[in-house]
């Protein structure tokens, strides 16, 4: 045997991660701090004011309730593909492999567009305790190595790496929320954030679009599947908890930051220092200190975020691979690890590729990589939840393993009808979401379906060569 054959085998992945492991993966993805601290001063700033935390709860239930169907369709079927292989389960292969093609392109570009952002975050920062001054990339580049290390091994390590980031991370937060709340904030404790009128002033689809962007990696509960113990049990009970821990999360700690400048004048505090105003109230309630320790852990934070999708890219990789739709090499499992490296270098490669070419294009990593790409994303994962909604229902109407009426039907489509609510909004402010080229907007819009369609193509020239088989172990 080589020493290739030793160290890769095709078949399942292996892992005995849990149901706080998945949970940590999933609010990775959403990087509570860059929320926060960079998407909440813009939602504050452009959207509603102080009525953005409501967009977090409204953009919550949604999902809650959208996930009343996912987790009962979790119970029947376990594969690492998610949100792809409940769409070819209950749409057929064909809309399977489109399906796989918008997951692929939502997480390659919310990753390639963290890489422009942490870099920048990383530079800022060696630069302001006395560092040179490097190029982003170079940075960037340095991140995407030790995302590569972490992402070839066992999905429990990177699990508890992020477990550890994730607890620093979510506790900062919690400190400067009690904090301001202690401090009775700037004008005193209201609820006008959680108000109709406060909700729909001002822009509210701007707020619910950067509400909605927050949770992706939503899906990673049933990415894991396979690598969890008792997946029938443990996804649909992660499912659950990562919703409801995220959009606590999100609403308390926005609320918290509106209350810190007072809910009459925090739209203008936001709109004469978007990129400071989290990090300012950290420094009026908490100290000067605070706020230079919780500049840091914004880049743990989008280091923690990176992880989480090179895993998840890794995975929908590998699942493709199995299905005969991608080189089979990209289908092996670690013999030791038990994770998909070959996917995981495969992911390493790609996402190298991305930055090097906007790099070599010159662009900005904040305003050009990171706008572009997460704006791309946004609209990517909509569609996908979408089909992933009407996936789920004909999954069920077929089917007579659930015959709950509000799990199987009625559940899903009301998620289903608030996710395409959701996409109007988004498609509608579109334009300002990616900086304000409505040719640049189209073009993204057109990548978007180029994805989907070429996903639909590649399944119709396979035909049926290895697309039936059913995923081992």
């Amino acid at each position: 045997m080589s020493d290739a054959q030793a160290n890769s085998t095709a078949g399942a992945l292996r892992g005995s991660i849990g149901v706080v492991g998945i949970v940590f993966l999933v609010i990775a993805a959403a990087a509570p701090l860059t929320a926060i601290g960079g998407a909440l001063p813009v939602m504050i700033a452009t959207g509603n004011g102080a009525g953005a935390p409501l967009a977090y709860i409204v953009a919550a239930l949604v999902l809650l309730v959208f996930s009343v169907g996912y987790a009962a369709m979790s119970r029947h079927m376990v594969d690492t593909g998610a949100f792809y292989a409940y769409v070819e389960k209950g749409l057929g292969r064909t809309m399977g492999l489109g399906a796989a093609g918008l997951a692929l392109l939502t997480y390659t570009a919310i990753q390639a567009g963290i890489y422009g952002l942490a870099a920048s975050t990383v530079d800022s920062l060696v630069v302001k305790y006395g560092g040179p001054d490097l190029p982003w990339w170079l940075w960037a580049l340095g991140l995407v190595a030790i995302v590569a290390l972490l992402g070839y091994r066992s999905i429990d390590l990177g699990a508890k790496v992020l477990g550890v980031l994730l607890v620093l991370e979510i506790g900062i937060i919690v400190v400067l929320s009690i904090a301001v709340f202690a401090k009775g904030g700037a004008a005193g404790i209201d609820v006008e954030s959680f108000t109709p009128s406060a909700f729909f002033s001002g822009s509210p689809g701007i707020a619910l679009m950067f509400a909605i962007a927050s949770f992706i990696g939503f899906e990673a509960t049933a990415i894991y599947g396979e690598e969890a113990r008792n997946p029938t049990r443990t996804v649909p009970i992660a499912t659950y908890a990562a919703v409801v821990t995220i959009g606590l999360v999100y609403a308390v700690s926005s609320w918290a930051v509106v209350l810190a400048f007072g809910s009459a004048s925090v739209a203008q505090a936001a709109a004469d220092d978007t990129a400071g105003l989290t990090f300012a109230a950290a420094a009026q309630y908490l100290g000067p200190m605070s706020a230079d320790i919780m500049e840091i852990m914004l880049v743990t934070s989008l280091f923690a975020a990176l992880l989480a999708f090179h895993n998840a890219i890794g995975r929908y990789v590998f699942a493709l691979a199995r299905k005969g739709v991608a080189p089979s090499m990209l289908a092996r499992t670690h013999s030791r690890h038990g994770s998909p490296h070959m996917g995981s270098l495969f992911q390493t490669a790609s996402a190298a590729v991305v930055l090097v070419v906007f790099a070599a294009a010159g662009a900005d990593p904040v305003l050009e990589l990171f706008t572009w790409m997460s704006g791309l994303a946004t609209v990517s994962i909509l569609v996908l939840m979408i089909l992933t909604g009407a996936a789920i229902m004909a999954f069920f109407r077929r089917s007579t393993v659930d015959r709950r009426t509000w799990h199987t039907l009625v559940a899903p489509a009301l998620g289903t009808l608030g996710l395409v609510a959701i996409l109007g909004l988004v498609l509608d402010n579109f334009t300002l979401l990616i900086g304000g080229s409505e040719v640049l907007a189209a073009l993204l819009l057109i990548v978007v379906a180029v994805f989907f369609v070429g996903g639909l193509l590649v399944a119709r020239l396979a035909g049926s060569r290895a697309l039936d088989l059913e995923p081992t172990g």
